[in-house]
């Protein structure tokens, strides 16, 4: 089906390619990126009122653009890769541009995240960081926290502070406190430092943990070895 904004499948299948567009996948994603200002180039779903619907019931301060197009099922099926989404609703957005060091001069706390392995904890990760109010997210390694799994695990949430990914972490001129399992279980985190969290089996690698000036740790209960990744956020940022 094509509009005055184009064929909205080629939308999705050229958003696939590109690293200037962002994938929200569900009622979610959009509803968050929506509320934070996002740039929506097209959004498919294969029943319109439905999607309205529930967005309403969801978000009632949320709308769905002019841009959204009720597709068939056989475009349905193409656009998602066959897959079955948490809503009938597909979204192609402008990726932000944002550098590593935009996210390190942003206030409040900033959550850096060393080697996440799996891309839905990576995206919890920044959900939890927004819902905090941290002043941003860094990934340092391969893992692209604006992945489609990553967003719909954050549930669009990047749009809502800073996210950037790096190779390495820049030089900074601010606090750095380190999570690790050897660290002071009673030390806290100051309300503008960087956070560094390493993997769940690893931890931080020591060249990075060697950047902190202090080394905290999450109180566990014995026998107890390691925290989901966005647990671990969760408890630094309201605990500490």
């Amino acid at each position: 089906m094509a509009s005055a904004y184009g064929a909205p499948l080629e939308r999705v299948r050229a958003a696939r390619r590109s690293s200037g567009r962002v994938l929200l996948e569900g009622i979610h994603a959009l509803k968050h990126a929506r509320r934070f200002g996002a740039d929506i180039e097209v959004v498919l779903t294969p029943d319109r009122t439905a999607a309205a619907r529930l967005l309403e019931d969801l978000a009632p301060d949320v709308t769905l653009p002019d841009v959204t197009a009720e597709v068939d099922h056989a475009t349905w099926e193409a656009a998602t890769l066959g897959r079955e989404l948490p809503s009938p609703c597909l979204a192609v957005a402008r990726r932000p541009i944002v550098s590593a060091t935009d996210v390190l001069s942003a206030a409040g706390r900033i959550v850096v995240l060393e080697a996440p392995r799996h891309l839905g904890n990576l995206g919890a990760a920044v959900r939890v960081a927004a819902a905090a109010s941290a002043g941003g997210v860094l990934v340092l390694g391969e893992a692209d926290p604006w992945h489609p799994t990553a967003v719909r695990a954050a549930a669009g949430l990047q749009f809502a502070l800073p996210v950037a990914r790096a190779d390495a972490l820049p030089v900074i001129d601010r606090a750095v406190v380190a999570l690790d399992a050897g660290g002071d279980p009673s030390g806290r985190v100051p309300p503008d430092a960087i956070v560094l969290f390493g993997t769940e089996r690893g931890g931080l690698t020591p060249a990075l943990r060697s950047r902190a000036g202090a080394t905290i740790a999450i109180p566990m209960r014995a026998g107890v070895s390691s925290l989901n990744l966005a647990t671990a956020v969760a408890a630094t940022l309201y605990g500490r």
